[in-house]
């Protein structure tokens, strides 16, 4: 890679028999293999919950009389040396669906670039879903031996941690973080110096040091501005996600995009396909068609030509305003000294990306990056609907449903979000290699063969272990003597195991309406404090720290949760991080989401807890549109827009309030003596995991990515 080295720090002083432990900490691996997990947990299980499941901390703090009595653990020892072997078996295997089915795509590369990545909360460096997605995204190429690359960024502060106060007012503290505690690869060149990439910003040069994250088969490169040649501003660009300030956030994309291609390069890789993930990354189609013309002399037409056959563009908004556009003059600030690179005058670049807006014109990312990319696509099938009305304009010619942007519906990464014990049970009914075939469909019909007493077994353990995690966090908080009793109980103190429980987590913009379940309080409140069929809410979620109605939200929320009213049955757990995701969508009953249609483009918590056995009850919007099967979960509304939003409220709250009366609840509860199950939740949860399952696996969706636009990107005919 151009004389650059890959120097995996080993200064953990471990013993000789356990050394791999060092390897295993700085590949990602780990993060959806539960019961390689084990070889650091089995340690010293106390640490490895303090360090927030973090191995490159863990072993750095972890004392080493531990580590020398794990070499004595003849039991450790054998689950140490089978974790091994099934590492260096996955890492080694050549014989993936890539190298059978993917054809020109697995000659080449694929450079996947994207604002934030969630691959685990020990890297806190995503936001929310766009995150999750991208991190999923490279665990599943890695599984199918895809050939793929991600680029991105390394956010010095992370994503922010949340604290609730007495009020319900959310308050936020960021990150520092230290990359030597974390499993981050530094990238060194042959003078053992940091490789370091540079970028023009408006009239100064910024530069980036480059790290590396290795995701299973995959590497993942990130930039960091935190250098000391660069300016105090140029430093905070990588500091956080989503800035609210246009300067930063347009040198930001600038970074990303352009910064991203000189990183490629500099490490001597040539992608054959190249998606951009939203539109944080468009600059990079500039940036390409700028290397073209200089190599070449063709003109730009020519260039951007050859750009878009290999260009992927994913969108993920669907509403205009939620995309990022800048105003002109910002643009002609940044970019005066680069258009005559590209043989353009000032409206000529202008006009790549104008999209005309009430208040004027502005420099639309996703309009650039449909109008330098052959293959684009909303992530639902619903939200390709939107997306083709949309961007309508950008072809006029076309009829609405000819707009060339299709859909691919999301998908989860199963290895990442199935609970340990949920994944033994499919090993026992599914067949050992199960997750080898997990979008296909018919081997899915072997659940229908679970006995009910097992799975239903399994659901009591995952929510007895909600509830114990909820108890545990409140109880840290009130050893530490910073908050008042009544937050306490809403932090689920008083949360029981065997009620029917629901869940809805997702980050609180108005447009999820965290608030709709809250519309008729009384109501709500008959229904939880139900002596006989009692039932339990849980609610988590962050605010962008600069997004105030949706903080106002959260206080909404929490006020209601800290009524004395509701029992101890409305909880809210702060701090929101894929940790608490876990626990929530494997331990809850139902998964609520409430979104004002059309305005969720996918989501994809509900698939999570899908295939851990939760039942869905959903607006009919994202994916849900298209995974609902009247069999599988329950229904809020029949797909109607109001024009007025107080009307929809009020209609989709009396189908919430009506559904959760006469159907969930009667059903959770019926022919239960005791602790005795449902027969009929059973037969719905089965038929949930069996249709749901395959249909939005990260497998069956990287998949179709491959198939529709990597091949064809990479030359390959249909």
């Amino acid at each position: 890679m151009n004389n650059v080295k890959e120097i995996i720090p080993n200064n953990f002083n471990l013993p000789e028999r356990i050394s791999r432990l060092g390897e295993f900490a700085y590949n990602l691996w780990w993060v959806w293999n539960p019961e390689t997990q084990r070889v650091f947990s089995w340690i010293q299980p106390t640490l490895w919950e303090r360090v927030n499941h973090n191995p490159v901390m863990f072993l750095k703090k972890v004392a080493s009389e531990r580590l020398q009595a794990a070499t004595e653990d003849e039991e450790y020892l054998a689950h140490y040396d089978q974790a091994i072997e099934q590492f260096d078996r996955y890492m080694a295997n050549g014989d993936t669906w890539c190298a059978n089915e993917a054809g020109e795509v697995n000659k080449g590369q694929i450079a996947y670039f994207s604002f934030e990545f969630g691959l685990h909360e020990s890297v806190p460096v995503y936001a929310g879903g766009l995150g999750i997605l991208s991190g999923d995204h490279l665990k599943e190429a890695s599984d199918l031996g895809l050939p793929l690359v991600g680029v991105g960024f390394i956010y010095q502060q992370g994503y922010f941690t949340q604290t609730i106060t007495e009020d319900g007012w959310q308050e936020t503290r960021n990150y520092y973080l230290n990359f030597e505690e974390m499993p981050i690869i530094p990238l060194l060149d042959a003078d053992d110096n940091p490789v370091e990439i540079s970028v023009m910003l408006s009239d100064h040069v910024v530069w980036a040091r480059l790290w590396k994250m290795q995701v299973g088969r995959v590497s993942l490169y990130l930039l960091d501005s935190n250098l000391d040649q660069n300016s105090p501003v140029d430093r905070q660009l990588t500091a956080r996600l989503y800035s609210n300030d246009l300067e930063v956030r347009i040198s930001q994309e600038i970074l990303l995009g352009i910064g991203g291609v000189h990183a490629l390069r500099r490490l001597g890789l040539y992608p054959t396909v190249w998606h951009m993930n939203e539109g944080h990354s468009a600059f990079l189609g500039l940036e390409r068609a700028c290397e073209i013309i200089k190599q070449s002399g063709v003109s730009f037409k020519e260039a951007a030509e050859e750009v878009r056959k290999t260009n992927v563009f994913t969108t993920h908004t669907p509403v205009p305003a939620g995309n990022d556009q800048f105003p002109v003059w910002l643009v002609e600030k940044y970019f005066y000294n680069y258009w005559s690179q590209l043989g353009l005058s000032r409206d000529d670049f202008i006009q790549l990306a104008c999209h005309e807006q009430p208040w004027g014109e502005t420099f639309s990312m996703p309009v650039l990056a449909l109008r330098l990319s052959e293959y684009a696509n909303g992530v639902s099938k619903l939200h390709g609907q939107v997306s083709r009305k949309m961007w309508h304009f950008l072809w006029p010619e076309k009829e609405e449903q000819d707009v060339p942007i299709s859909h691919v519906t999301n998908g989860v990464h199963n290895g990442s979000w199935l609970a340990r014990r949920t994944r033994v049970l499919f090993d026992n009914y599914l067949g050992e290699d199960w997750m080898e075939h997990i979008d296909d469909i018919a081997m899915w019909d072997k659940v229908l063969d679970i006995p009910d007493e097992e799975l239903w077994a399994i659901r009591r353990h995952l929510k007895r272990k909600l509830t114990m995690f909820a108890n545990r966090r409140v109880r840290r908080q009130w050893l530490s003597n910073t908050v008042h009793p009544v937050q306490v109980i809403a932090g689920g103190a008083m949360l029981e195991p065997y009620s029917l429980t629901i869940g809805f987590a997702r980050r609180f913009a108005t447009y999820k309406r965290g608030y709709l379940i809250f519309r008729d309080f009384d109501r709500l409140l008959r229904i939880i404090n139900d002596e006989d069929r009692p039932v339990q809410i849980i609610f988590a979620g962050k605010a962008h720290p600069a997004d105030e109605p949706g903080k106002m939200l959260i206080q909404q929320v929490y006020r209601a949760v800290k009524d004395a009213k509701t029992g101890g049955r409305l909880v809210f757990l702060e701090d929101y991080d894929m940790n608490v995701a876990r626990y929530l969508v494997q331990g809850v009953d139902v998964w609520l989401n409430t979104p004002r249609r059309p305005n969720e483009a996918s989501g994809t918590s509900g698939m999570k807890a899908a295939m851990n056995g939760a039942l869905n009850f959903s607006i009919m919007d994202g994916w849900w549109y298209e995974g609902y099967n009247g069999h599988n979960g329950w229904a809020i509304g029949d797909g109607t827009e109001y024009a007025d939003h107080n009307q929809q409220d009020d209609a989709d709250a009396e189908v919430l309030y009506n559904v959760l009366e006469n159907e969930i609840i009667p059903l959770y509860y019926s022919g239960r003596l005791g602790d005795s199950m449902s027969r009929g939740w059973m037969e719905m949860v089965k038929e949930s995991i069996r249709t749901l399952s395959p249909q939005f696996s990260m497998s069956r969706m990287v998949k179709e990515y491959t198939r529709n636009f990597y091949q064809p990107a990479a030359g390959e005919k249909k």
